[in-house]
């Protein structure tokens, strides 16, 4: 009898611990890296030896964190009939069933608080930059993905929100030219994404592929105003280097040259993979498996380092 009586109980326990697990995936930790991109301008100062300011920096990067896993689990549930079609997406926590709807509401609810009250001490600016970030995901979420270029905008922007956010919280005003290079670079991620989605239907569904509102005939503009951006983003970060600034703060500056270079060959390399069909995550998640994306980015690092 006792056997009996515990089997419920112990149903329910795997039950709760799977729903748990299902949660965590929904949140999408490995997305979080995305936030580090509030410690640009820091990284740009080179002040990320400053305890203070980089505490204050690391709470934004918990904030958006935070505030991002709320937008995740909000698109999840809103596009769930359309990711169960999916080859891939289909496998996501809610599509798949292995997460409530109702659970996943209650911890988007739980969440965005937690990230307001987390930007709080850092000022009205980084919290009112975190809730138009909010606000952009949430339109993106419901009706903006599905026009076509201003989806990728949108998704740019709001990389770009991140960084300006990051200045916000340490007090240092990011140049128009981090702007500019940002815009242009998450630009051109943000259609790589688009691009690699229609690839991957490409191969199931032939002719009639469409990808959000891109159809397949969109390819190869999609390539060439993608590959342009990215080009475009390397302009800007070669005149960055041409600059005063960058004189003044590295002591061997054609060192960091070389970032351009590398950066030009991975955004190259970013959208040559996605042609092939090789790309089915998210580009940036895409990167972090990618062991040409790990040596380019170990590269930039060094060329940056042997600048200082």
């Amino acid at each position: 009898m006792q056997n009996i009586s515990s089997e419920p109980a112990a149903r329910s326990t795997a039950t709760s611990a799977a729903v748990l697990r299902a949660l965590l995936e929904g949140v999408r930790p490995y997305q979080w890296l995305k936030s580090a991109l509030v410690l640009v301008p820091l990284a740009a100062a080179h002040q990320l030896d400053d305890g203070a300011l980089l505490a204050r920096a690391l709470r934004a990067v918990i904030a958006f964190s935070l505030c991002a896993s709320s937008i995740y689990l909000l698109n999840d549930v809103w596009d769930a009939p359309a990711d169960r079609l999916h080859p891939h997406k289909q496998k996501r926590p809610i599509a798949s069933g292995r997460l409530p709807r109702s659970y996943a509401l209650i911890a988007a609810a739980l969440l965005l608080p937690a990230a307001i009250a987390t930007s709080a001490p850092l000022g009205m600016r980084t919290t009112a930059t975190l809730m138009a970030y909010f606000a952009l995901m949430t339109a993106y979420t419901l009706r903006l993905k599905r026009v076509v270029l201003l989806d990728a905008l949108v998704l740019g922007g709001g990389y770009a929100l991140r960084v300006v956010a990051g200045g916000f919280a340490v007090g240092i005003r990011p140049s128009a030219r981090l702007l500019g290079f940002c815009i242009f670079l998450f630009f051109s991620l943000a259609l790589l994404k688009r691009y690699a989605e229609l690839a991957l239907l490409r191969a199931r569904e032939g002719p009639a592929a469409q990808a959000r509102a891109y159809l397949l005939e969109d390819q190869e503009f999609m390539v060439a105003l993608g590959v342009s951006c990215g080009a475009l983003s390397v302009l800007v970060l070669a005149l960055y280097m041409g600059s005063e600034t960058v004189a003044r703060l590295y002591s061997r500056a054609d060192f960091i040259w070389l970032t351009c270079v590398l950066l030009l060959y991975w955004v190259s390399h970013m959208w040559l993979m996605a042609h092939r069909g090789h790309m089915t995550d998210d580009p940036l998640v895409f990167a972090l498996k990618d062991r040409v994306s790990g040596v380019l980015i170990v590269l930039m690092g060094i060329s940056a380092w042997l600048a200082v």
